[in-house]
């Protein structure tokens, strides 16, 4: 087999979620990312370096969207999905402490090895 062609980075990460306005919500007011695309069944957020965090109405993506750019493939997501964001080491604290004054509950950290 031959090499792989290079990979340039992840384009873009799905979340499927009960209350699509409260989820957009947190993710504007708490981590600061904008929203680049609303519908009544997904809300795009910039999650910087060209990524895109999509938040998807559950149950509300089965089905294949044809438009005029191509075909997105229906898909569903359920049980604990994870996704996560990488921030510069010197604002880790400062991260900490806004998603405590927002309430959010820390449940587990990682030192990731690639920094």
């Amino acid at each position: 087999m031959t090499a792989a062609p290079r990979i340039d980075g992840l384009l873009e990460t799905s979340l499927y979620v009960a209350d699509l306005g409260r989820a957009a919500a947190f993710y504007e007011r708490v981590l600061g990312l904008r929203a680049m695309l609303r519908s009544p069944r997904l809300v795009a957020l910039d999650a910087g370096r060209q990524g895109v965090l999509l938040l998807f109405l559950a149950g509300a993506t089965s089905e294949d969207v044809i438009d005029s750019s191509g075909t997105i493939p229906g898909h569903e997501g359920t049980g604990r999905l994870h996704v996560a964001f990488a921030v510069p080491a010197g604002d880790l604290e400062a991260w900490r402490a806004r998603l405590a004054e927002a309430g959010v509950v820390l449940t587990g950290e990682m030192a990731w090895p690639r920094g």
